[in-house]
């Protein structure tokens, strides 16, 4: 397990984003600092906020370089271990001392939620009136937990989780570049796993690679390693729903169940096919846009079911799947949300 938690974290760092170039999916992030980078506006304080893994860190550093600051007059903390008012006292005593030979000192300061009260307060009067030459960015997971004193301070911004499609042609090039191939099926999936990060992502793929024998990444394989379900039950329960067959879904169900998966990224597949399946109905405009998204054979599936005659396919039908799916990390039994809401689907006249 050790060698593949580490050969997980090289992975990740390996493909970190140097340059603003190299950033994905936070267009609306990086052209105002780019912005404030060319006028010479640099503001004293940022707040980075978002979900893990979507490269708050990463574009912290970038803007460091980019305003001319050298590595030694860069400092990261980590406030989930260095949380108390004696650590940020530390701090506001060292930003009065000059950068070693940069025009800036950059303090970010990860997980910045975890400060405790005392700690915050102690920072305030330093993040409002810091010396000219510091710039703190602090990054959260949790930006609701911050004390609207703070938020204040900074130029704020909030960065996207990247969506499947992303995550999928992430999964493409790296593989690519790690001498590996990989189908369409595969980097869906290792995607959806990801779970909007590209650092869970490439985790997961990661975890692939290092079982691989001959360096082609099928999603048999991944299922198998990872635990996901298989493609051909999601598709038997979806197609139980639409065509209101509840023994042949739930009976699906059961057998996901004993090959041991997660039931939430199950209930993640069934949703994603379920609302493709209901925009390809009432909105076809997007069937192109829905196809660049999934793999060819899904697409393929997903368009046959949509134009068969005598499905049912609705927004109630979402609608009671999202009820399933936000019940069950909750559920004494993880697939019951699922199977009361395939009854209630299937009884609807």
């Amino acid at each position: 397990m050790k060698n593949v938690e580490s050969s997980e974290i090289a992975l990740y760092r390996k493909y970190r984003p140097h340059t603003f170039k190299d950033v994905i999916g936070q267009d609306h992030i990086i052209s105002v600092l780019q912005h404030s980078i060319a006028q010479g506006t640099i503001s004293h304080a940022y707040l980075f906020g978002g979900s893990r893994g979507t490269g708050k860190t990463s574009i912290a550093r970038i803007f460091a370089r980019d305003i001319g600051t050298a590595t030694q007059d860069v400092y990261e903390i980590d406030a989930a271990s260095n949380r108390g008012i004696d650590d940020v006292r530390e701090i506001r005593e060292s930003v009065h001392t000059l950068p070693f030979e940069s025009k800036y000192k950059v303090y970010i300061v990860d997980e910045v939620h975890m400060l405790t009260k005392e700690a915050f307060n102690a920072l305030l009067k330093t993040l409002e009136e810091p010396p000219p030459y510091v710039v703190f960015i602090l990054a959260t997971t949790e930006i609701e937990k911050l004390p609207e004193t703070v938020v204040s301070r900074c130029q704020t911004f909030t960065f996207k989780k990247p969506n499947q499609h992303m995550l999928a042609q992430v999964v493409s090039v790296v593989s690519k570049k790690e001498g590996f191939s990989i189908d369409a099926s595969s980097s869906d999936l290792i995607a959806l796993l990801g779970d909007g990060s590209f650092r869970d992502t490439l985790g997961v793929l990661q975890k692939v690679m290092s079982v691989s024998e001959d360096k082609k990444i099928t999603i048999d394989e991944v299922e198998r390693i990872t635990g996901a379900p298989r493609a051909p039950l999601v598709q038997d329960v979806v197609y139980g729903i639409v065509y209101k067959d509840k023994e042949k879904s739930i009976l699906a169900v059961h057998a996901l169940v004993e090959s041991g998966i997660d039931m939430t990224v199950c209930m993640k597949l069934i949703l994603e096919k379920v609302r493709f399946l209901l925009l390809l109905r009432v909105a076809p405009a997007l069937s192109k846009k829905i196809e660049t998204s999934i793999s060819a054979e899904d697409f393929s599936w997903l368009s046959n079911v949509a134009q068969a005659p005598n499905t049912y396919i609705s927004s109630s039908v979402l609608v009671a799947l999202l009820s399933a799916y936000e019940q069950t990390s909750r559920a004494y039994i993880a697939h019951l949300p699922l199977e009361l809401a395939i009854i209630d689907i299937c009884s609807v006249e």
